[in-house]
């Protein structure tokens, strides 16, 4: 999503951040860290900004009453107008976070605050706030020549500079609609992570044409895989087809009409009906509102197709991938066996 080679990194500030449901504690830095090693420079460009080059989803921030009650709209307000207020700003940061801390699962670490100057976001060269956190650490060797040979030693609770844990930028643009913000969390599988997103940053969505494709994509999945059953007896075979169809039709068309998709890929008037009423369920549950027609996002596809399953798993002997006609592959009951049997035609083996 973004480009840093223009790049710069203005400011860095430093501080550290415990968990307080375990009686651990934030410690502040007095001041800014000052890089002025080339290298050492580099290897922290890489390691805060690399990981938002593949990130797509653009968010907000939001508050249930009034934007300007967010925490974090504010600290990034405070230091767009005043730069100069930037490590006064980056300690309260650390602050709120400390608070926020509400899970004695949540792991404590560094905290870095950075402001970057030109970092490039959909075609525009923007300030940036970034707010990194490091809870992992790794145990490095070196080995270095040595009397003729060579010899070992080992770092502690090091940083792996290629895998940033919790992160997000902040970037000085669309301040009426709560600014643009990426956001990168390493550990968003565990049920305690939801505080990075939720109760730190408290972020929504922007609903553009990325998150109109994905949710678009995802709902016709779970709607295939956990709703159609409901009232329609088929086979997984049928159901993988539907899901191929359905990637079929968002990889050929430039842009998504709901009735046109609905008739290629379900057919059904029946499926077509529930279908929109799944989608308008999700709608009601998630208050987020998604067109009837959009532009289709090529990187929002690609991605949902890495969990577009199109594998026929049959005991644990036998995986059928199903790619194309479901008419080459049939159904059946062997008595004699007692067993479910497929038949697959095809004209040569590749």
């Amino acid at each position: 999503m973004i480009a840093s080679f223009e790049a710069s990194m203005e400011q860095l500030s430093v501080h550290r951040v415990g968990n307080k449901l375990l009686d651990e504690f934030y410690v502040l830095s007095d001041d800014p860290i000052g890089i002025t090693d080339e290298l050492l420079n580099k290897l922290l460009m890489q390691y805060f900004l690399t990981p938002f080059e593949k990130v797509n989803e653009v968010y907000h921030f939001m508050h249930s009453s009034e934007l300007s009650l967010n925490e974090l709209f504010h600290f990034a307000g405070e230091v767009f107008n005043n730069p100069a207020r930037f490590h006064e700003v980056s300690q309260q940061i650390t602050k709120f976070l400390f608070d926020s801390t509400n899970h004695p699962k949540i792991k404590s670490g560094e905290l870095y605050v950075a402001l970057f100057k030109d970092v490039q976001l959909e075609g525009e060269l923007l300030d940036a706030i970034g707010i990194f956190k490091s809870e992992t650490k790794e145990t490095y060797l070196k080995v270095y020549p040595d009397k003729g040979g060579f010899n070992l030693e080992y770092e502690e609770n090091g940083i792996n500079i290629n895998k940033l844990d919790k992160g997000c930028l902040i970037f000085n643009s669309d301040k009426e609609d709560g600014y643009k913000v990426l956001v990168i969390d390493q550990t968003n599988k565990s049920n305690e992570a939801v505080y990075w997103k939720d109760d730190f940053l408290k972020l929504k969505i922007r609903n553009d044409s990325f998150n109109q494709t994905s949710n678009t994509l995802s709902i016709y999945k779970n709607f295939v895989t956990q709703k159609i059953d409901d009232e329609f007896e088929l086979s997984k075979a049928d159901k993988i087809d539907l899901l191929n169809k359905s990637m079929k039709y968002f990889k050929e068309k430039e842009t998504f009409d709901m009735d046109e998709f609905a008739g290629e890929v379900l057919g059904n008037l029946q499926a077509i009906e529930s279908f929109k009423t799944y989608k308008q369920q999700y709608e009601q549950d998630y208050e987020t509102e998604i067109a009837s027609t959009f532009d289709i996002s090529d990187a929002a596809v690609k991605k949902q197709g890495r969990v577009y399953k199109s594998v026929l798993k049959l005991d644990r002997n036998f995986h059928i991938y199903i790619h194309g006609d479901k008419e080459l592959i049939e159904k059946g009951f062997d008595d004699d066996k007692a067993m479910n049997f497929y038949k697959v035609y095809f004209k040569e083996e590749a």
